[in-house]
């Protein structure tokens, strides 16, 4: 299977369903999925044998120092197939991340032990995520 690095306003369409089946991101818009998409330093996806999107990841990167990966999605019947990994050593082999030094990503603490597995280790237990939310 090859990766994909431009989607096309179908496959936006499905990214946007996939959004919608999880937690983080169901409350996005089609029209922040075209936008974010747009303004990702990456894009990296799978498709099924109908070129429908199943599988996706983005990339914010200085394309030298950090590279935060984002949104790595797959969808319900394609898990456990090997596509997230296959995501990220996508990502972490791509040409125009060579020179990163730190690729990091966020997770959930169920998911700590899969990213172990594919080489990301925790961060120092002291670093506190913050946020602040920009009103509606």
């Amino acid at each position: 299977m090859s990766p994909i690095y431009i989607l096309t306003p179908s496959q936006i369409i499905d990214l946007h369903r996939l959004y919608h089946s999880q937690w983080w991101t169901r409350d996005r818009t089609l029209d922040e999925t075209r936008s974010l998409i747009e303004h990702s330093s990456m894009i990296v996806g799978f498709t099924d044998e109908r070129r429908r999107l199943i599988a996706f990841a983005r990339v914010l990167s200085d394309f030298t120092i950090k590279a935060l990966i984002f949104d790595l999605i797959v969808d319900e019947p394609h898990r456990n197939k090997g596509l997230g990994k296959a995501l990220l050593q996508t990502i972490l082999k791509h040409s125009k991340l060579s020179r990163v030094h730190h690729f990091e990503l966020y997770c959930l603490p169920e998911m700590t032990s899969y990213y172990k597995s594919l080489g990301f280790k925790e961060l120092d237990h002291e670093l506190i995520l913050m946020r602040k939310d920009r009103n509606r």
